[in-house]
Order: C-alpha cells, then structure tokens, then sequence
C-alpha cells in the first residue's frame, strides 16, 4: 500500500539518509502488512518534481516497491521530473530508463568522487 508519510521519525528510522522537510518536499511510503519497507522522498518545486532519494529495505528489493513508488508519482503528477543516480548503479538506471527517464547530463564526481547521471522524464 502507498501511502503520504507525515511522520520523520518513521522514515528516518528506515535508512541512513536522513529526511527533513521543508515547503516543496514529500515523502511517500510503501507499506507491507501496515509496515514501512520503503519510501520515495522527492520535492515539487513550481512546474518540476526532484525525486530526492528512493530507499527500499534489502529484504523487499526486486519486488517491484521502487517502481511501484515512481509510477505512482509520474502517474499523479504532469510535471517533468529529474533525479541523479550513481553511474554505477546498472539496476536502478535500468529502471529509471523503464519508466521513460533519459540520461540528460554527467555529474562528475557527485557521489563521493563518483560520477553521477542527472537523467529526466519529460511531463506527457
């Protein structure tokens, strides 16, 4: 189930990556028998929607809850939308690319002296 996460404490407590929130950020959240296993926190900022972070636990991986999560936004919002994602992580840009995101530009050494790709998906 997805479902709009109001509560820090109960993504925070799920990943490293520590969520805060201000006027243009949202968190959603995938549930399994009414537990948190993943969420999506992204920003809608004017006519764009940044996909800050994507986070499912190991456990549920290859279950189809990070698609489940962005279809649900590109699905709900008409907006175009950007995330960056390290170069070397073949699955999660293969997913991206599912879903109609496009490799647009190279971040060099954005994930602690890693490159990055900023990739987009245009609004339909």
């Amino acid at each position: 189930m997805l479902k709009e996460i109001n509560d820090l404490s109960l993504v925070n407590s799920l990943s490293d990556y520590q969520v805060t929130f201000n006027e243009f950020n949202k968190v959603l959240g995938y549930f399994v028998d009414e537990k948190l296993v993943g969420f999506l926190d992204y920003s809608v900022i004017y006519e764009r929607l940044e996909i800050n972070y994507i986070f499912v636990k190991e456990e549920y991986r290859r279950h189809y809850i990070a698609y489940n999560l962005l279809k649900y936004i590109i699905d709900n919002y008409n907006l175009d939308i950007t995330l960056e994602v390290n170069i070397n992580n073949h699955s999660a840009i293969s997913l991206y690319q599912k879903l109609g995101f496009e490799i647009v530009a190279k971040r060099p050494k954005y994930y602690n002296g890693i490159d990055g790709y900023l990739m987009e998906r245009r609004a339909s």
